[in-house]
């Protein structure tokens, strides 16, 4: 018998998490008689170990709902699936492009803070060499 305590050890989660996925339905153990407590068994464990997977993917929890929902009804998910895989993909792709561009600008910045003596730097410089990367990451 496995309660919410024993299975956030089991698949390093936290309780916490565990009792959100309870109360927004992607889990729906049932529940001892005597005491009222969740009592997870392997279908949960296997439910629970897919909901973090696909969180680490990148999918939202509406996402996720969908795609137990789709498998629960005897639909099979797969291509909402991979649809959704290729929309996450191209997103990762602008993000890493945006990540780079900001690391470049970074390192530049770097390299001419590193080339200043640091009374040289005033407040003035500082701020218009830290606005120089807040446009770029807010993609101005």
């Amino acid at each position: 018998m496995l309660t919410v305590s024993k299975l956030s050890k089991l698949v390093k989660t936290t309780p916490v998490s565990i009792r959100y996925y309870l109360r927004i339905g992607l889990l729906t153990p049932e529940r001892d008689e005597d005491n009222g407590y969740h009592v997870f068994n392997a279908n949960d464990i296997r439910r629970l170990k897919f909901i973090l997977l696909a969180k680490g993917l990148g999918f939202s929890l509406p996402d996720i709902q969908s795609i137990l929902v789709s498998a629960d009804d005897k639909h099979s998910p797969c291509p909402w699936v991979r649809d959704l895989f290729r929309r996450r993909i191209e997103e990762n792709q602008v993000r890493l492009a945006e990540l780079n561009a900001l690391q470049g600008t970074m390192i530049d910045t770097l390299s001419k803070w590193e080339s200043m003596p640091d009374s040289e730097i005033d407040a003035n410089e500082l701020n218009r060499l830290i606005a120089s990367i807040s446009c770029l990451n807010q993609g101005e």
